[in-house]
Formats: structure tokens, sequence, C-alpha cells
């Protein structure tokens, strides 16, 4: 699909945006009532049509009523949402979220189910082929699989970009070192090998520094080749944490953020950054580790092979084993979250002090990234006030006084299908937030095309 290399063509397909935008707001329209909305030339805004015409975006829709006497009534347009969908996909640890846009960016559906953590990838295909069926249908808003153009998957862990050097982990591929990836796991890039997917517990699976020597071509991941096979379609892939943030900045809790930090609480700890606009991938995909930050020196060992890191704290197990030594009784997060509601003085006290080390970690970011909105989500963010209370207040006492009042601290607002919109955006690559990111990774994408 196409995606803007330069000033006049991210120009341009703001325009498209913006006559698609109208399109999606004000239903048909003729050209002159565009004309009148979206301030542009006659001569741009005939251009930015034709072209949308011509790609099957935009298509005529039945003459509109005109009163008698004032000649032919006018053409009107509309936007065709058989033309074209993408599909984004989120292999969380524990769980599958899938979601599905039009050509016009409208959601056509989503759906979501838990799975057991040491699922084959092979059954993780097989259940996110399921879901995706599960949005197919004969109505007017639902999937059609045979106009599907791309699928952008969201994995666990750091994740190789296009240029960017092999990286290891569950995948049975060879490493550059011992860290873990976002969502808590060994790194999952884009290696070679079929080992299971995400271990528990993370730690480093497969070759050591010789293979990392010999190893100079970046392959697909395995659920890159099992889709492919399934669908017959690109498909792109990129962390699922980072594509979370992404799909906050774009539809969520952050949208229109030029600077925003996403802090995820999950199975593992992980986020995203937009700095100055656009999405931030880092060196060799590894943006976004917060949960491997230090926050006790000598702590528990951390699955990155670390030790006292965010993940060993704030994590869901890591949260559910203090609650339990402390005398509580939760065997998941649901339990957890009921005895917060009942004013449960352990599960106060201890969220209490999760949420004071998030803070602090946040307030050393904030000092050195200078965000205007930080986003919280994933499944312990649920406990609301009990966490993002503590979080605040030490945010407050740590950041810089002249940044104080300056951040917003922000819920998520997309739930766990989060990192399958963000998936979506990385396949139509339209946002500005993606203008100076790889279109990627997808450096074996010539290799899926011509199996």
């Amino acid at each position: 699909m196409s995606q803007p290399r330069g000033p006049l063509s991210q120009l341009r397909r703001g325009h498209e945006e913006l006559v698609l935008g109208l399109l999606r707001k004000h239903g048909p329209l003729s050209r002159g009532e565009l004309g009148k909305h979206c301030g542009l030339s006659r001569t741009t805004l005939y251009d930015i049509l034709a072209e949308l015409v011509t790609s099957g975006a935009v298509v005529t829709a039945s003459a509109q009523e005109t009163p008698r006497g004032r000649g032919r009534p006018a053409e009107t347009l509309t936007l065709n949402p058989d033309a074209g969908q993408a599909i984004g996909i989120d292999f969380a640890r524990r769980g599958l979220h899938v979601a599905a846009v039009n050509l016009a960016h409208e959601v056509v559906g989503s759906a979501s189910e838990p799975h057991p953590a040491d699922l084959s990838w092979e059954g993780r295909v097989e259940l996110a082929e399921r879901l995706i069926g599960s949005l197919t249908g004969t109505g007017s808003g639902a999937l059609r699989l045979g106009a599907l153009d791309a699928i952008g998957v969201g994995v666990v862990g750091p994740v190789a970009g296009p240029t960017a050097g092999p990286m290891g982990g569950p995948e049975g591929g060879p490493s550059s070192g011992p860290m873990g990836g976002p969502e808590g796991g060994p790194a999952s890039g884009p290696v070679g090998g079929s080992a299971g997917p995400d271990a528990e517990d993370g730690g480093q699976e497969g070759g050591g520094a010789d293979d990392a020597a010999v190893a100079e071509e970046v392959a697909p991941h395995p659920v890159q080749v099992l889709l492919r096979e399934r669908f017959g379609v690109p498909v792109l892939i990129d962390n699922n944490t980072r594509l979370a943030a992404l799909g906050e900045a774009i539809w969520g809790a952050a949208a229109g953020g030029r600077d925003v930090l996403y802090l995820r609480l999950s199975h593992g700890v992980g986020g995203g950054l937009v700095v100055g606009g656009s999405l931030h991938r880092g060196a060799y995909g590894l943006s976004g580790e917060f949960g491997h930050i230090t926050v006790e020196p000598g702590g528990a060992r951390c699955g990155c092979g670390g030790t006292g890191c965010l993940e060993t704290v704030a994590s869901i197990r890591a949260v559910l084993d203090a609650y339990r030594a402390a005398g509580g009784r939760a065997d998941g997060v649901p339990e957890l979250l009921k005895a917060v509601r009942a004013g449960d003085a352990t599960a106060l006290r201890l969220l209490d002090g999760v949420g004071a080390r998030i803070g602090e970690v946040l307030a050393a970011l904030c000092n050195a990234i200078g965000p205007s909105v930080i986003v919280i989500g994933g499944e312990l963010a649920e406990a609301g006030g009990a966490l993002i209370g503590p979080v605040e207040r030490t945010l407050g006492e740590h950041v810089m006084p002249v940044s104080r009042h300056r951040v917003s601290l922000r819920r998520a607002t997309l739930g766990e299908v989060a990192g399958a919109l963000g998936g979506i955006a990385l396949v139509l690559h339209e946002s500005p937030l993606l203008s100076r990111y790889p279109a990627g990774p997808d450096l074996a994408l010539e290799d899926l095309m011509n199996p």
C-alpha cells in the first residue's frame, strides 16, 4: 500500500484524509458540497477525488433528490466499504485480539479470546483464523476476506527493523544479549527458528554468540509465514505494546498528542513513545522497555536476566504473588479488583506501593523525554484510583516542578484491542505518527509475497 515519502506526498495524503473524513462524517456528498466543507481549491479537490475514485476508496452514490425545475440532480460520492480491508492481530502472552477496518478506516469489528501461555504458534494462528471468521457474515458491515489487503501483527518482545541485525529469543533464534520484551518475555524478533511461543518466565532460548556471528539475514517470524499461508496477503509485524501505544495515540486516550508516553501493566510491563508527532521505535526495535528499569536494586530476578526490574513489582504475576504473600486470596486479576472495590486494606496498601514505584519510573522518564500525555493501560489499570492515584501522587513528587502541571495522566480507552488497532495503523501506514517510521518491519516481505 502507498506510504508518504516526502512533504508533498504527506500533504496529498492529508488532503485525502480530509475528504475521506468528510464522507465518513456527513455521508454521501456532491463535489460542490465537499468543496464547501473542505476549503480546497476546485482543481485540488477534483484531483484528489479522481485518485480516490480510481483507487476504489470512493464510489458514486445514487443521485440525490433535488427540487423540480433545477436541472439534473448532482452526482454524489460516498465511501466504498468493500474496496479493501485490513486486519490487525495482537498475539499477547495469554490472549489473542483481532480487529478489522475497511478502506474507509471504519472499524468492521473486533474479537478477543484468552489462551494458555504455552499455546503453539500453529494453535495461535488457528485461533486467530477462527476469530477473524467470527467477523465475517452477510451484513453490510461484515468483514469480506476477498477484499483483504494486509494483516498487521503485534507480538511479544523486541522486533528487529528492516535493516536491523538478528534479534533472538523464544523462537529459537540467536540473541545479542539477555534483553527481554516489553511483555516480560524474551526477545521475539522476526528471526529464524520455530520453537514454541513466548516462555512464561522469560529467559533466552536458542543459539549463542557463534550463531549470532554467522546469522546475517533476518528471517520471517513464524507467525508471518503461517498467516501468509492462510490468507495470502502481506503480513507486517512489530512489538505489540508499541502498537498499542500507536493505537491509543491515533484513536484512543492520547489522540492528537505529539509527545506521548504509553505504559501497559499486564502479564509483562512495557510501553511505547510518540516523540515529536512520530512513533519512536529505537535502535533494533528496543524502544519502550520500561518494564526493565530497575526499581529495587538486588531485588527479584527478572525474565530479562536482570534483578529488581519494574516488571518484578508491577506485572500481574508479581502483584498477585505479593497480595497472596500478604495474606490476600486471589486467583487472578478479577478477584484482586473485587477486593479493591470492597475496600480490602491489604489490596489497597499493596497497590499504593506498586503505584509509587510506577510513579517514580514515569517521573524519571518524563524528566528525560518530556511527554505532554501519559497513558496507562493493561489489566492492572482497571484498579482505577487505587493504583492511578498513587502513580499520580508520586509522579507529582518526583517530576521537575516546571513539568508538574503540564503532564496529563490518563487511563487507556481502547482496551484489549489497542494492539490490534495499532497493527492496522501499521498496515495502512497513513498516520502522520508513522511518517518517519519503517514501512515494515518487512525485510522478509518480498519472500512472503513470492514464496
